[in-house]
């Protein structure tokens, strides 16, 4: 029995709770995973995992085993690395998922140049704004616009999103032009409801100008979960549309949207990297990590928020 193997596979059957999951993440047979699993139990001569037909559980030894083991491999792979890391770049697979228009807008022209420096890490990109679980799908992370929910996650504030508000002419050409955002709430307007996936409801929005707070909920044609399809309904003239000033800066330039109420202030939306507590971060996702601030301080730089309006 190669215990590191073991060791691993069990670690992964805990994290995702299959023998089937755990197997495709290691790239190994479902078989092989199992034999390993009771190998490993044998050596032990205890009961690690519970498991039935529907599911896998942990048992109170394989808790405590299971929190050493996963200390000793990141142990092991520190050592690994810091032996190697003067004649070797990080390499193997990253598995990351990020929002769609961040991913086809800033991070993947970026990617050449990260390619360039690691031509060693492969990059396995999931394009969305949906709820990942990252243990159970083996995402090494995330990168999350909007406050993060998930308390259990470790993460770090990357970058700030200035927003803006923004229409289509041929939709000013139709609702008219609002002169105040309060507007937006009652006939003729529409707003692009934005459903956030963690949330599962269209979000407010607050604005703010010299004191005064608005909350814009809105009526809707389309809501959508995906900033992309945001940006096209937005364009398609179906409604007033919050977006990233880097999503429509272009389109603003070619006269396919236009900025309302200037003066208004928006919270920006702040920009994480998060990843499960209990994943070893590896030499790969940390270059990929300090990659991802160097790009946000690139496009969208932190804001103090000490230096942010106040507003009652």
């Amino acid at each position: 029995m190669d215990r590191f193997n073991a060791m691993q596979a069990f670690a992964r059957v805990v994290e995702t709770g299959s023998f089937t999951k755990a197997a495709e993440t290691l790239h190994m047979s479902k078989t092989s995973v199992t034999q390993l699993v009771q190998q490993l139990e044998a050596r032990l001569r205890v009961k690690l995992l519970n498991r039935t037909t529907r599911k896998v559980n942990v048992t109170a030894d394989g808790a405590a085993y299971y929190e050493r083991v996963i200390k000793l491999l990141a142990d092991m792979d520190d050592a690994e690395t810091s032996l190697s890391n003067a004649s070797v770049l990080p390499r193997g697979r990253l598995r990351v998922d990020v929002p769609s228009p961040f991913a086809r807008m800033i991070l993947i022209p970026a990617l050449p140049a990260f390619h360039a420096q690691y031509p060693d890490i492969q990059i396995d990109m999931g394009a969305s704004d949906r709820m990942v679980d990252l243990i159970g799908e083996s995402v090494d992370c995330v990168v999350r616009g909007g406050e993060l929910t998930d308390l259990s996650l470790v993460a770090r504030r990357v970058g700030d999103l200035k927003i803006g508000i923004y229409a289509a002419p041929s939709y000013l050409e139709s609702a008219g032009l609002p002169s105040h955002p309060q507007e937006l709430s009652a006939p003729p307007h529409y707003i692009v409801g934005l459903r956030w996936a963690r949330a599962g409801v269209n979000s407010p929005y607050a604005m703010y100008l010299n004191g005064e707070r608005v909350t814009v909920q809105g009526r809707y044609v389309i809501s959508v979960d995906d900033g992309n399809a945001g940006l096209a309904a937005g364009i398609a003239g179906l409604g007033v549309v919050w977006l990233p000033d880097y999503m429509a800066s272009e389109h603003v330039s070619r006269g396919e949207l236009v900025r309302l109420f200037d003066g208004w202030h928006l919270d920006p939306m702040p920009m994480y990297v998060a990843f499960p507590p209990n994943r070893h971060v590896s030499a790969k996702l940390r270059v990929f990590i300090d990659w991802i601030v160097e790009l946000m301080a690139q496009h969208a730089p932190m804001v103090d928020r000490r230096e942010q309006p106040r507003y009652k």
